[in-house]
């Protein structure tokens, strides 16, 4: 048997690694990309190691120089990465050894890989999850700008995909921008758990050097380090509440993208997608189809995914860290790309999107969509309305048989039914009166929603 010399860790060790073992065990592939993040909490590390006299100043600033020429590699694409060294963090630390020799390993000292790739996560997450809230904030801003020009477009309002009640465009682009404020406030919050530093937990249980992890924390801008050294390298919760904002936030676009693909269909007609953000077909030359919703709705399923994936790892883990663990980041990068490119689409398709607003008003006065007004217009004149909505449903009947529309059966008709029906009627029951009798907070009606546009530019603003 020959000794190990190809690992940062092969002192006990007689013989290599079989080769797909190697493979197998090496995570370098998807853990480079937190290769700044590895770099910077090293930095802080040798920092606070020449503060606490554990290394001298003249051996910190070795380590610090030779790092930081590493990150100039790695930023120019230059850097070499091999899979033999395992991970990120072994990369750098012999990449480190090879240029300012053995003081490179010093670096390692009062730490372990457990609390490095802990804080590299942190580190790299919490960039991303600030790169998202910025995207959420144009996101939501884009429908501010939707409801605002767009005052005058009247739509069918749904449930049971049946047409409910007419409403105002408008108010229905303020619900995704609730929707959408939800989301960014889930990712504003979990900051406050994500960003805590696990750096100085060693690999479980702290360490007898003199460290200062306080520091660490301070360079590395954590709010505090974390209290247990055992939860601090064994925590994956800052993950797990990633995937499930990160869930949400996709189920709400793909909610999105399911109406936009059918106000797009000829069956509805209501919107028109921009040729920059659909496609055509190979053989059906008509064709124009909305991939780019279709391709955001099949791509929820894949933040899902990683949600359950990483719940599954964790669930049957024993304290502290495990090798299971090593799958922790794959899906929280994907979900991170994915979440990018769907909302960075959404923001440049929306605002290009044509609105067929005569179409939309024709079908939001259809299938007696005023209903509910005729109901209420006979409740507010004495008729409980249990007894008015049963008078409404007679005369829907009667709509149906003669093949009209409410507004459209005469005075006589409707009076044979309830004689509390008066000319007055034929007011209430246009579809612009319907629309802006809904005067409660919250309502469709065009003053409460010009109050929504209003308190959701102050909160961009604010």
């Amino acid at each position: 048997m020959k000794k190990s010399g190809n690992k940062m860790w092969g002192g006990r060790f007689l013989e290599d690694n079989d080769a797909l073992v190697q493979e197998f065990n090496a995570s370098i592939d998807v853990d480079k990309v937190m290769a700044l993040q590895d770099i910077q909490g090293s930095i802080a590390h040798a920092t606070m190691l020449a503060e606490q006299d554990i290394l001298s100043d003249e051996e910190a600033e070795q380590i610090i120089d030779g790092l930081n020429a590493i990150r100039s590699d790695i930023e120019a694409d230059v850097f070499e990465w091999k899979v033999e060294l395992e991970d990120v963090h072994m990369n750098i630390e012999r990449a480190l050894t090879e240029r300012v020799g053995a003081v490179g390993g010093k670096l390692h000292t009062a730490r372990s890989r457990n609390d490095q790739v802990a804080t590299d996560f942190r580190l790299w997450l919490r960039e991303k999850t600030y790169d998202l809230v910025d995207l959420l904030e144009e996101t939501r801003t884009v429908f501010v700008d939707l409801a605002e020009q767009n005052l005058d477009a009247i739509m069918p309002g749904y449930t049971h995909l049946q047409v409910a009640q007419p409403i105002l465009f408008s108010h229905h682009m303020l619900a995704y921008f609730e929707m959408f404020t939800r989301d960014q406030q889930r990712l504003e919050d979990s900051l406050k758990r994500l960003n805590i530093s696990p750096l100085g937990a060693g690999a479980l249980a702290g360490t007898g050097f003199a460290i200062d992890r306080e520091k660490t924390a301070e360079l590395l801008e954590f709010s505090q380090p974390a209290r247990n050294s055992l939860d601090a390298v064994s925590d994956r919760d800052f993950a797990l509440e990633f995937l499930s904002a990160a869930s949400i936030v996709m189920m709400h676009l793909s909610r999105l993208s399911e109406e936009l693909i059918l106000w797009s269909s000829q069956e509805f007609g209501f919107v028109t997608l921009p040729d920059s953000h659909t496609t055509g077909s190979s053989i059906m030359p008509q064709k124009k189809n909305p991939d780019v919703s279709e391709l955001i709705r099949g791509k929820t399923g894949r933040v899902y995914g990683s949600l359950v994936g990483l719940l599954t790892v964790m669930k049957g883990l024993p304290l502290t860290y495990n090798k299971d663990m090593q799958e922790d980041k794959e899906g929280v990068i994907d979900a991170v790309e994915t979440l990018s490119i769907c909302l960075s689409l959404t923001n440049s398709m929306l605002p290009k999107m044509n609105l067929n607003k005569s179409r939309m008003h024709y079908a939001a006065g259809r299938a007696y969509s005023n209903a509910t007004d005729l109901a209420d217009y006979l409740a507010k004149k004495g008729l409980p309305f249990r007894e008015a909505h049963e008078s409404v449903g007679q005369l829907v009947a009667l709509g149906i048989k003669q093949e009209k529309d409410l507004q459209d059966l005469e005075l006589k008709t409707m009076q044979e039914v309830s004689s509390l029906i008066e000319d007055d009627v034929f007011e209430v029951l246009k579809l612009e009166a319907v629309v802006n009798a809904r005067t409660s907070y919250g309502g469709t009606g065009t003053e409460q929603v010009r109050r929504q546009i209003a308190a959701a530019s102050k909160q961009l603003n604010g």
